[in-house]
């Protein structure tokens, strides 16, 4: 797997790790030049559609959920029958890992990292969308120390049409009750699951083990956890009633929601007092409010203090973990009421000399996050306080009109008369979604995260846009929205490619018309001589044919028509004009000539008698011209044979002939063409 590139982007470098149904792997994405984590299938599960729609949904699901405690999913398809997500690379570990390294985690940490899961499935509950696999595994813990969830591969959304919605699918070892027994789920599995998390990172130890999966989901529905204080002594009671809490049996006895959860987890990291309203009795080892009472018991004769547990309803029940007569334990019963009896009054009174102390001095300042301006008010000033400053800022957690932020904050300790100043919550700040046209994704991440919102790459698709740069936005450019919302961006490839028009043979102007409104750029260069294409038609074309993407540029080469040198002109007609006459017509006119001579009684002598060509001819061509000597001399009948002399003369004797007239036969010397045979 190593070095192979899925769908032509993101090349493959090294394995990362493996899980039940895929591998992940390190990869470079070579569009965007950036280092993603790519989960692909395992072959196995590859043929099997519901594996298969499993991990389509597992990439559909977790693509919609933003957090900066989520890993994002970036992109996903199939690849030479390989499926594969690509992911967000997370540079870290997961919580498994540390726990096995380190063993148990300091509290603190535990809580930070229990208020991001939670926030994290927020965002998805918000969706509908249940996690069903929470675990350690999958909540990788970073450099800087905060969290993403990864791996909704078992997600699914509550409107799935899914047959098989209640299959057990989680890790036996952090599944809910409900879930063991394939019932319906909704959030509160989750914070079940999330629970077991926190319960194995504060301790270093697991809620529940066993042989196999059968048997430690098994204990999942019928045991109770043993109380992580008595796994840990040093674990704070708080931290304790939060973890049991979220660990109720009964879905109802759990937080409301993972919000509700949050809010308790990030309340004993400010270290402000609980709130638990609704857990049932057995809920937890504290009261709703502040620490666990205790009760005092005998044990081998001995009064020692016992938390106050899921045995123990309260500060008059005794301990049970001893054994003595009926007689001796009625003794005792009467003698441990009265000192419990006696332990409750000494509080009271040492309440109450405190309270006297105090008088109108220093109080705890109340909560009034989440009440309208005039509600605050009325309990600042209830409480003794005076309001002061009021003032106004955008909040993504309040609703318009009420208190988000107060100073000092709730449950702080302040002298009666001390101010308390008050934030209004503005509601969500709203601006402007920017213009990401012609933006490479780079520059598209920075303008959305500069205006405020956030960003979330949506994949490639063909587009006019030139190719790497924004092709479309969601939501559109210049739309109002609350800051934080998710812009989504995709990235051109480029224009779809077309089929190139054959426009070769058509006139100049018909070819580019033709090839513009196919939706190429046309440029004309100009050919050569042509005796096949007429000036101003096209000769050739490049490319010629084929597909080519919409707006690149077609060229086309223009003949000039036919060569000047091999075109047909007229040829002067010559005859009766004098030698010099018609070799200067000839000339002009582009032809070549040449001229003989023979006698004639009838044209007077030097004028051309007739020519070898009339009509058109080519320029260039030879054109012979006759012309006359004159009349023949008187002479009998005569051959002569004349031959050519060094001077260019000729000589040759004739007979005359019974008429007079003498024949003879001589070659003129091409010097003088007026030389002639004397007979």
């Amino acid at each position: 797997m190593i070095g192979r590139v899925f769908n032509e982007r993101y090349k493959i470098t090294e394995r990362i790790g493996i899980g039940g149904m895929a591998e992940v792997y390190k990869a470079q994405d070579q569009v965007l030049g950036r280092t993603v984590a790519v989960k692909v299938m395992l072959p196995q599960y590859a043929a099997d559609p519901e594996f298969t729609a499993r991990f389509k949904q597992e990439a559909a699901s977790a693509a919609n959920l933003q957090s900066p405690y989520i890993v994002n999913v970036y992109d996903w398809g199939q690849d030479g029958g390989t499926y594969f997500i690509v992911m967000e690379y997370v540079r870290g570990t997961d919580l498994k890992t540390a726990v096995q390294q380190r063993g148990a985690i300091n509290q603190r940490k535990v809580a930070e990292i229990g208020s991001q899961v939670c926030q994290a499935l927020s965002v998805a509950h918000g969706q509908d969308i249940m996690h069903r696999d929470i675990k350690p595994q999958n909540i990788m813990v970073q450099p800087d120390g905060n969290v993403k969830v990864m791996d909704f591969g078992i997600a699914r959304a509550k409107n799935s049409v899914k047959a098989k919605t209640s299959s057990v699918l989680g890790t036996a070892h952090y599944i809910s009750p409900e879930q063991a027994q394939g019932k319906e789920l909704d959030g509160a599995s989750d914070m079940y699951s999330l629970g077991c998390v926190l319960y194995e990172a504060a301790t270093g130890q697991l809620p529940f083990d066993g042989p196999d999966a059968v048997s430690v989901a098994m204990r999942q529905v019928n045991e109770a956890p043993l109380p992580p204080s008595q796994v840990k002594p040093d674990i704070s009671p708080d931290l304790e009633a939060i973890i049991m809490k979220a660990m109720e049996k009964n879905p109802a006895n759990r937080f409301q929601t993972v919000r509700d959860m949050k809010h308790a987890l990030d309340d004993f990291l400010m270290g402000r007092p609980l709130n638990l309203a609704g857990a049932s009795a057995a809920s937890a080892p504290t009261s709703v409010m502040g620490a666990a009472p205790a009760v005092m018991g005998t044990e081998g004769g001995t009064a020692v203090m016992q938390p106050l547990t899921p045995g123990n309803s309260g500060p008059m029940q005794q301990a049970t973990n001893f054994r003595m007569d009926d007689d001796s334990e009625k003794k005792s019963r009467k003698k441990t009421v009265g000192i419990v009896v006696g332990l409750i009054a000494g509080i009271i009174a040492i309440a109450a000399v405190a309270m006297a102390l105090l008088g109108g001095g220093e109080a705890k300042v109340p909560n009034v996050v989440g009440q309208t301006q005039d509600s605050a008010v009325q309990a600042i000033e209830a409480a003794g306080y005076v309001v002061g400053d009021v003032t106004e800022e955008y909040s993504a957690d309040v609703v318009a009109g009420r208190v988000c932020k107060q100073d000092p904050e709730a449950d702080s300790a302040l002298e009666k008369g001390g101010k308390v100043n008050i934030v209004i919550s503005k509601g969500v700040e709203k601006g402007s979604i920017p213009d990401l046209s012609g933006m490479t994704a780079e520059q598209a991440e920075k303008a959305i995260k500069d205006a405020g919102y956030t960003p979330q790459y949506a994949g490639n698709e063909v587009s006019e846009a030139d190719a790497d740069t924004v092709s479309k936005q969601d939501p559109a450019a210049g739309k109002e929205a609350d800051k934080g919302t998710t812009v989504k961006y995709w990235i051109s490839t480029g224009p779809e490619d077309i089929e190139v028009p054959n426009v070769v043979g058509y006139d100049q102007a018909s070819a580019k018309s033709t090839l513009e409104k196919a939706g190429f750029t046309v440029s004309v260069a100009t050919g050569s001589y042509s005796d096949e294409y007429a000036e101003g038609e096209v000769m050739s074309q490049t490319p010629n044919g084929g597909k080519l993407g919409k707006g690149e540029t077609v060229t086309i080469t223009v003949s000039k028509g036919q060569d000047p040198d091999k075109k047909a002109i007229n040829i002067p007609n010559v005859v009766g004009m004098t030698q010099s006459q018609a070799q200067s017509a000839l000339a002009e006119a582009g032809f070549r000539y040449n001229v003989s001579e023979t006698s004639s009684n009838s044209v007077e002598k030097g004028t051309v008698i007739s020519q070898s060509q009339t009509g058109t001819g080519k320029k260039g061509d030879t054109i012979t011209i006759t012309v006359s000597t004159g009349p023949s001399s008187n002479g009998g009948n005569g051959n002569g044979n004349g031959n050519d002399n060094s001077d260019g003369s000729g000589n040759g004797n004739g007979n005359d002939n019974s008429d007079g007239s003498g024949n003879g036969n001589g070659n003129a010397g091409v010097t003088d063409p007026e030389e002639t045979s004397k007979s």
